[in-house]
């Protein structure tokens, strides 16, 4: 009976152990806004050299112009759409100009026409 119980026990423990590490695949979408903005602030950072404090600036317009973006793609109205995406491209281009210097500004600004 002490071994059955035991046994129980170490059944159950490992349910629960296995529940956790799905939960937390899941919880790291890659389709998420945080996760996209991540990956483009990577790509800015190793392309502008950001410091710390234009990382966290640049990685909130990123999220706020995904989040944007996503909404504007809910509406089927297309040239709703079309201008709501405009106004976060803009809005983003304003936070990049305000945000860096203005050699990485050129930098950045250059790269976009390529």
């Amino acid at each position: 009976m002490k071994k059955l119980f035991s046994l129980v026990a170490f059944a159950f423990i490992m349910l629960l152990c296995v529940q956790n590490v799905s939960a937390q695949n899941i919880s790291q979408n890659q389709d998420r806004p945080e996760v996209i903005a991540k990956n483009q602030l990577v790509n800015l950072s190793d392309q502008l050299s950001l410091t710390g404090d234009q990382s966290r600036t640049l990685f909130r317009a990123l999220v706020t112009k995904e989040v944007s973006i996503r909404k504007s793609e809910l509406d089927e109205n297309k040239t709703t759409m079309v201008i709501d995406k405009k106004k976060a491209d803009e809005l983003f281009y304003i936070e990049m100009k305000k945000t860096l210097t203005a050699q990485q500004f050129t930098k950045w600004e250059s790269s976009l026409i390529k």
